[in-house]
C-alpha cells in the first residue's frame, strides 16, 4: 500500500525562500547593466594578469631553455575560451539593455533577458575564479638539454693517458672552477680536450650541459656567443637581431640556472667570459671552464695561475709513434737506419706534429745517406723564437728545409699565396710562368716535372690531396709557416701581402709598394680597384692574384701604371668582372693572364702588346673574337673552350703564326672538325681539348668524323644531331696509325644531345679514359657494341676498356641496354651514376670487379630500376649492394 510523505515548513520560511529565489532571478534582469560593467572590469583584470604570466613564460622559454608548466598552459587555454564567451556577450549587450523596461525591473521578453542575464553572471563568476587561480610562483620548468654530445676523435695520442687523468682529477675538485691547458702547437691539446668532452658523455658527473666551442684565431665575442647559443637553443629571428650585450644577458640567464661545463678550444687571447655572458665558475655553483691555448700568458690572463702543460711524448712513446709513421719496410731496408731513425726521432723532441710530418717525410728514405742528411739538416735548422710559434714553426720548417733544391721550395712557398683549394694543372702552369719550372724543353715535360714536385710536396705533408682528385689543399698552419718563410721569417711582412678569404672590401693599405713582391687577394669582396693618386709604384711585384672575387667588376688602368716585372695576373672566377683597361699594355713582362669564368666579352687592343705572354686563359668567358692573337709571339698555352670564340680558317691561320704554341682548348663546329684539325699538323697536335656541336643553321652530315689524335686530352660533343661518330685512325695527328690505341691521352669525354648515336665503341681507342659522361641521347643502345668491337679486339686482344675509368655518368638514355657484354675489372672506378636508363638491366660487374669496393659509390634515381637489376650472381649482388645510394633530388 502507498504511504504519505509530508513536509512541514512554516509559511514565513516558504515566503523567505521564494523571495530569495525571485530576488536572484530578478537580479539577472534588473541588475544587468551593473553586472555587465563588473564583467568588463573583471575581464580587463584577467587579461592584464594573463599578459603578465604570458610575458614571464615567453621570457623564460626563450632565455632559459625552459618550457611552460602544464597547469599554466591549461589556465591560459581556459582564458582563451572565456574571452570568446565575453566577446559574444559584449556583442549583443546593447540590444539586451534596450530590451529592458520599467527602469530595468522588467523586460519586453522576460525569457530572453533572463537567459542573457544568467550567462553574464556565470561568466563573471568564472572570470573571478580564473583571476584567483592566476597566482603562479613558478610558470616554467627546465627542458631537457643533451648533457654532452660525443665528438669524433682519433684514438688517444700515445702517451696522453697520464695527462688526461691529471686534467680530469683537477677538474673534478670542488675548489677548481677553471682549468687551463697550454702547450706548443701540434702537441695534442685539441685531442686531449676532445677526450675530456667524451669522458663527460660516459660519466655525466651531474652536469646539466657541456658546451664545446672551437675558438681559433681572430675569434670575436659574437662568434663565441653564436656557438654557445646553438647548444643552448637560443635561436630565431629575435636572437639574430640582438647585439652582443643583449646576447650576453640571454646566455647568462640560461647558464646561471645550470651546472655547466664550457670547453674552449684553441684560444689565442683572453676570452672575456662576462662579455660573452658566461657566469664565472665558483665553488658554490660547481660549474667548470676548460680551455686550451698555445700561450702560458693567456692562462694568466684567464685567471689560471697553475695551468696544466700538455707536454711532448717521452722518448719511448715518441719512438713508437715515429716507427709507425716511417714504416717497418723502410726501417728494415738498412741495418744502420733504425739507429739513425732513433736520433732523428729524438730531434723531434717528442712533438707529435713533428713526429708525424718528419716520419712521413722519411717513410720513402731507404738509403743510409738520406738519413745522415736528415740528421744534418735537423741539427742546422733548429731555431728558437719567443712563444709558441718559436717551437712549432722550426719543426714544420724542417719539412721545407728537407725539400731537394730551391725549385721545390719556391713551388711550396708559392702555394702559400693561393686559395685553400687549387687545381693541380693550373698551379703548375703558374709555376712555369713564374719561372720556377723551365718550359724551354716543352710543356709536356714541364707538366710532368710539376706533377713530380707536387708528389714530393704531398709526401712531405706540406700539401694534401683534396677529395676532388684534380685539386690540392694546404693545412692552415703549414700555410702560415710558408708565408712566414716567404717574408724572411717575418722581417719583411710587406714582401708578400696575402689577405685571402677574409671579406676584404677594399684594397689593403700598403706602406711601401716598392717592397711588395707578391700579392694575393683571392676570395675577398673587393668591388672595384679604382684610381689612386699617386698610382702604386710596384717595381718588384711579380704576382697579383685577384681570383675568386665574386664582387669585382672593374680595375682602373691607373692601377697598372708601374708593374714592370709582373709575371702572373689571375682574375679567374671573378664572375662579374667585365673588362680589362687599355693600360694592360703596360705589363710588358706579363707571362700569365687568367681571365677564365669572368664576364669579359672583348680583349682591349692593348693586349696585343703583351709580347712576353705564354699563358692566356679565356675559358668560359663571353669573348667572341681573338683577332690579333698572332701578335703574342711567345704564346704556348691558349684556352678558349666554352668561350664564344669558334675555330675557323681565319683563327687557324693566326694560330699557325704562333711558333711556340703547344696547347689549345677550343670550340669547333662539328662539320669543321676533320677539316680544321687536319689543316695544319703542328697546330692540330696543339689542340688538346675540343668542344664541338652542330651549327644551328647547317644541316648535319650522316656521320661525325673524328680524326685520331694521340694528343687529345678532353672532348665534349654536344648536339651532334642524328649522326654516328666515325673515327679516322690513320691521320698525321696519330703517332701509331696502324694499331690502337689512337687516343692514348684522352682522359675526359662528355657526350650529350646526340640522338643519332647507337654506340660509343670508338672509346676502345681511349685506354686512359678517367671520366665518361653520356646523357640525353635517345637512340644510344650500347656504350661498347659487341659486333663493332670484334674487329678492334682481333687486332689488339689484350685491350681492356675502361681500366683507368674513375667516374661514369649515364643519364637520360632510354634505349641503352648494355655498357659492355661481360664484366669489366674497373680497377679505378670510384663513382658510377645511372639515371633514366630504363632498359639497362645488366651491369658489367662481378664479384671480382673493383678492388677497393669500400671506396666505391653507385648512385641511382629510380627504385624500380634498381630492383630490376640482373646480377651476375648472388656474390656480386652482396658485394655491391651496400654501395648503392638513391639520389633524393635530381
Amino acid at each position: 500500500m502507498g504511504g504519505c510523505f509530508s513536509v512541514s515548513m512554516s509559511c514565513d520560511q516558504m515566503v523567505n525562500q521564494v523571495s530569495k529565489w525571485l530576488c536572484l532571478k530578478g537580479s539577472y534582469i534588473h541588475n544587468l547593466a551593473e553586472n555587465l560593467v563588473s564583467l568588463e572590469k573583471a575581464m580587463g583584470e584577467l587579461k592584464a594578469k594573463r599578459d603578465d604570466v604570458q610575458g614571464r613564460v615567453h621570457r623564460e622559454e626563450f632565455t632559459a631553455h625552459r618550457q611552460r608548466l602544464a597547469q599554466v598552459q591549461v589556465w591560459l587555454t581556459r582564458i582563451v575560451a572565456i574571452e570568446n564567451q565575453f566577446n559574444d556577450l559584449l556583442s549583443t549587450s546593447k540590444l539586451e539593455l534596450e530590451r529592458l523596461c520599467m527602469c530595468g525591473f522588467c523586460s519586453k521578453n522576460l525569457k530572453l533577458s533572463y537567459r542573457y542575464g544568467k550567462r553574464v553572471i556565470l561568466t563573471l563568476r568564472e572570470v573571478e575564479s580564473l583571476i584567483s587561480q592566476g597566482e603562479f610562483d613558478v610558470v616554467t620548468e627546465a627542458t631537457p638539454i643533451t648533457e654532452v654530445e660525443e665528438l669524433p676523435t682519433r684514438p688517444t695520442i700515445v702517451g696522453q693517458e697520464t695527462t688526461l687523468e691529471r686534467v680530469w682529477n683537477r677538474l673534478m675538485k670542488d675548489t677548481v672552477g677553471i682549468v687551463g691547458l697550454h702547450g706548443m702547437g701540434g702537441v695534442g691539446k685539441t685531442t686531449l680536450l676532445t677526450q675530456i668532452n667524451n669522458k663527460f658523455s660516459k660519466t655525466g658527473e651531474g652536469f646539466d650541459v657541456v658546451v664545446w666551442v672551437e675558438v681559433s684565431r681572430n675569434a670575436s665575442v659574437h662568434k663565441i656567443q653564436e656557438s654557445i647559443a646553438k647548444k643552448l637553443g637560443l635561436v630565431g629571428k629575435e636572437w639574430d637581431e640582438k647585439n652582443e650585450k643583449e646576447r650576453a644577458i640571454d646566455i647568462h640567464n640560461v647558464l646561471r640556472r645550470k651546472k655547466f661545463v664550457l670547453l674552449l678550444d684553441d684560444i689565442w687571447e683572453k676570452v672575456n667570459l662576462y662579455a660573452v655572458g658566461v657566469p664565472y665558475p665558483s665553488t658554490e655553483d660547481g660549474c667548470k671552464v676548460v680551455f686550451t691555448t698555445r700561450s702560458h700568458d693567456v692562462c694568466g690572463r684567464m685567471g689560471v695561475n697553475d695551468p696544466i702543460e700538455v707536454t711532448c711524448l717521452d722518448s719511448e712513446k715518441a719512438w713508437d709513434l715515429f716507427k709507425k709513421k716511417v714504416g717497418e719496410s723502410t726501417l728494415e731496408s738498412h741495418t744502420d737506419i733504425p739507429k739513425l731513425a732513433r736520433k732523428v726521432a729524438e730531434k723531434c723532441r717528442g712533438l707529435p706534429l713533428a713526429l708525424n710530418v718528419i716520419g712521413e717525410t722519411m717513410a720513402c728514405k731507404s738509403t743510409i745517406q738520406e738519413w745522415h742528411l736528415a740528421l744534418d739538416v735537423l741539427n742546422s735548422s733548429a731555431q728558437e723564437f719567443s712563444g709558441m710559434e718559436d717551437e712549432v714553426l722550426p719543426i714544420l720548417k724542417y719539412s721545407y728545409d728537407n725539400l731537394k733544391g730551391e725549385q721545390a721550395k719556391s713551388c711550396f712557398l708559392y702555394y702559400s699565396l693561393l686559395y685553400h683549394r687549387f687545381e693541380k694543372e693550373k698551379l703548375i702552369e703558374y709555376w712555369i710562368c713564374e719561372g720556377f719550372i723551365d718550359e724551354m724543353e716543352g710543356r709536356e715535360r714541364a707538366l710532368n716535372l710539376g706533377y713530380a714536385i707536387l708528389g714530393t710536396l704531398v709526401r712531405a705533408s706540406l700539401l694534401e690531396e683534396d677529395e676532388y682528385a684534380p685539386y690540392l689543399k694546404i693545412h692552415d698552419v703549414v700555410r702560415d709557416m710558408g708565408l712566414w718563410i716567404a717574408s724572411d721569417l717575418g722581417k719583411h711582412k710587406e714582401r708578400c701581402i696575402v689577405q685571402a678569404d677574409i671579406g676584404l672590401r677594399e684594397m689593403p693599405k700598403v706602406k711601401n709598394w716598392k717592397d711588395v713582391r707578391k700579392m694575393s687577394l683571392m676570395g675577398t669582396s673587393i668591388e672595384k680597384i679604382s684610381e689612386s693618386s699617386p698610382p702604386p709604384d710596384c717595381p718588384e711585384l711579380t704576382t697579383l692574384l685577384l681570383g675568386c672575387n665574386p664582387r669585382l667588376t672593374t680595375i682602373s688602368g691607373d692601377f697598372f701604371w708601374s708593374m714592370p716585372r709582373l709575371l702572373v695576373l689571375d682574375l679567374s672566377w671573378c664572375r662579374y668582372f667585365n673588362g680589362l683597361p687599355e693600360q694592360i699594355s703596360r705589363l710588358s713582362s706579363l707571362r700569365c693572364l687568367d681571365l677564365s669564368r669572368t664576364q669579359i666579352d672583348r680583349l682591349p687592343d692593348g693586349f696585343k702588346e703583351l709580347k712576353m705572354l705564354i699563358y692566356l686563359d679565356l675559358e668560359s668567358t663571353k669573348v667572341v673574337s681573338c683577332d690579333g692573337i698572332s701578335n703574342l709571339s711567345r704564346l704556348r698555352t691558349l684556352k678558349l673552350a666554352e668561350s664564344q670564340v669558334w675555330l675557323d680558317m681565319s683563327l687557324m691561320k693566326e694560330l699557325q703564326l704562333l711558333k711556340h704554341l703547344e696547347f689549345v682548348s677550343i670550340n669547333i663546329f662539328s662539320s669543321l672538325v676533320g677539316k680544321l684539325l687536319l689543316y695544319d699538323r703542328r697546330v692540330g697536335r696543339c689542340i688538346q681539348r675540343i668542344n664541338t656541336e652542330d651549327r644551328p643553321e647547317e644541316e648535319s652530315d650522316q656521320v661525325f668524323v673524328l680524326p685520331a689524335m694521340d694528343t687529345l686530352r678532353r672532348i665534349h660533343i654536344w648536339n651532334c644531331g642524328a649522326r654516328e661518330i666515325e673515327v679516322v685512325e690513320k691521320t698525321p695527328l696519330n703517332k701509331s696509325p696502324t694499331s690502337p690505341p689512337c687516343f692514348s691521352n684522352l682522359s675526359h669525354v662528355q657526350i650529350g644531345g646526340c640522338d643519332g648515336l647507337k654506340d660509343l665503341t670508338w672509346l676502345l681507342f681511349a685506354p686512359n679514359l678517367t671520366s665518361l659522361y653520356v646523357l640525353q641521347s635517345e637512340q644510344l643502345e650500347a656504350i661498347i657494341s659487341k659486333d663493332k668491337a670484334a674487329s678492334v679486339l682481333e687486332k689488339k686482344d689484350t685491350l681492356v676498356p675502361f681500366k683507368n675509368l674513375e667516374d661514369l655518368h649515364l643519364s637520360d638514355l632510354p634505349e641503352l641496354k648494355s655498357i659492355f657484354w661481360s664484366a669489366l675489372p674497373f680497377q679505378r672506378l670510384k663513382y658510377f651514376l645511372v639515371v633514366k636508363c630504363v632498359k639497362l638491366r645488366k651491369l658489367p660487374l662481378d664479384s671480382r670487379t673493383i678492388l677497393k669496393v669500400e671506396e666505391f659509390e653507385f648512385s641511382y634515381k629510380e627504385e624500380e630500376w634498381m630492383q630490376g637489376i640482373e646480377w651476375e650472381d648472388e656474390a656480386t649482388r652482396n658485394r655491391f649492394l651496400p654501395s648503392f645510394k638513391r639520389l633524393q633530388n635530381r
